[in-house]
């Protein structure tokens, strides 16, 4: 997995680059021109951000007699519904999810879909704390008119508003720029699957219904839709139209979000390889090899990567007899030298990715990687727990926690 990373990395940087519509493409388009656009918003416990999302989307250019906004509330959601009562909100519509189980995004966004009088031509959803930019819309339209029509997805980059608040959100921001702006365009010009990002995702509302919507019971829908996509056919490419998250600068906060996301990538390898032969006859052999490697191999690793980690330089230090009893001496040779071929190499990767995407300010960060990989290790962890104990439970990231004063616009 470490392997094919990197190789991922340094394809991307030799130029597989996303989609691109320029602001003078996208501005071509006349209003008559333009498909009516459904945008999905939903949101729980969010009243404090709420009002932000609302001033976001509303920045969008879109002509509104085009625009069907979706802000999906779950019914017990007093505290956000109480938020709402002081906004204007003539310009979008307000949707009370039901009730039910299991609690999730999916679920809500699913609800929404399903009214009978969305008529969207396209779709895409954008989470609570999101700044998305405000031609977005017009590009993707712009860029499905342009593409073949095998294309069912277009994925808009994503970064963060408040990178610099602290390493973590460096960290974070290092490696959502590593993915959206490089390891994705390279999958997809490899003809693999594209694990879609929960937010951000622009498609058809018929190839939506027709690969079946999200799975309510994935705590991480937007994977298991992009696994989806590709076994029905359809390729999801990149969109060089960046939406503004809120990194999460909070440890705790942090390793609930990873956990969660890790846990669903496992869920989504498990049911998907229900039927290998079927996967690998809808997809190929090696697209299959790379989706279990991204899917699984990525969370199973971190996990044993701090405790294995932990026995190897125990066995460095004393070779205790019981740690020779676990796994044969070799074994740590073997281990001991990946581990110093392969951190020098991450740490040098990730170093030129922050010269490639023009983020020098990065450059520390990337040298501390090694230490992010403990944060990793401990949520790949949770994690497993979580997928044999509360495979459905989604546990909620909280945001609000950073300011917005010093992000970096966003224009495409």
């Amino acid at each position: 997995m470490i392997v094919d990373r990197q190789w991922l990395l340094i394809r991307g940087m030799r130029g597989e680059a996303p989609v691109n519509i320029d602001d003078d493409e996208a501005r071509a388009l006349g209003d008559d021109e333009l498909p009516v656009y459904t945008v999905l918003l939903p949101v729980y416990q969010e009243p404090e951000i709420v009002q932000n999302l609302i001033e976001g989307v509303g920045r969008l250019d879109y002509p509104a007699d085009k625009l069907e906004v979706l802000l999906l509330v779950e019914e017990d959601d007093v505290h956000t519904q109480l938020a709402l009562a002081t906004i204007e909100t003539d310009t979008i519509r307000v949707v009370m999810v039901p009730h039910s189980m299991p609690k999730t995004k999916p679920k809500a966004c699913n609800h929404g879909m399903s009214l009978p009088d969305v008529h969207g031509e396209l779709m895409t959803i954008y989470d609570a704390e999101d700044i998305p930019d405000p031609l977005q819309l017009r590009r993707a339209v712009a860029a499905f008119r342009r593409l073949p029509e095998d294309v069912g997805c277009l994925q808009g980059r994503l970064s963060f508003y408040n990178e610099r608040q602290n390493l973590l959100t460096r960290w974070f921001s290092l490696e959502y720029e590593q993915w959206f702006g490089l390891i994705l365009p390279a999958v997809e010009a490899a003809r693999c699957v594209v694990p879609l990002g929960g937010t951000s995702n622009h498609m058809p509302a018929r190839i939506w219904r027709e690969v079946g919507g999200w799975d309510e019971f994935n705590v991480t829908e937007d994977a298991d839709l992009g696994v989806r996509l590709r076994r029905f056919g359809y390729r999801t490419m990149i969109l060089n139209s960046v939406t503004l998250e809120e990194a999460t600068s909070d440890v705790i906060n942090w390793i609930r979000q990873r956990s969660r996301w890790y846990k669903g990538y496992l869920q989504t390898m498990v049911v998907h390889l229900r039927s290998p032969v079927t996967l690998i006859r809808q997809i190929g052999f090696w697209p299959t090899l790379r989706l279990i490697g991204m899917t699984g191999g990525v969370p199973i690793s971190s996990a044993v990567n701090v405790p294995f980690g932990f026995m190897m330089l125990v066995w460095v230090a004393g070779r205790p007899e019981f740690v020779n009893l676990l796994f044969p001496p070799v074994t740590y040779f073997i281990c001991l030298g990946m581990f110093l071929l392969g951190a020098p190499l991450s740490i040098l990767v990730s170093l030129v990715c922050t010269w490639v995407l023009g983020r020098p300010h990065l450059w520390w960060a990337a040298l501390l990687t090694p230490l992010y990989w403990v944060l990793q290790s401990i949520a790949a962890i949770k994690a497993l727990y979580q997928l044999l104990f509360r495979p459905s439970f989604w546990e909620k990231t909280v945001h609000g926690l950073s300011s917005r004063d010093h992000h970096p616009g966003v224009s495409g």
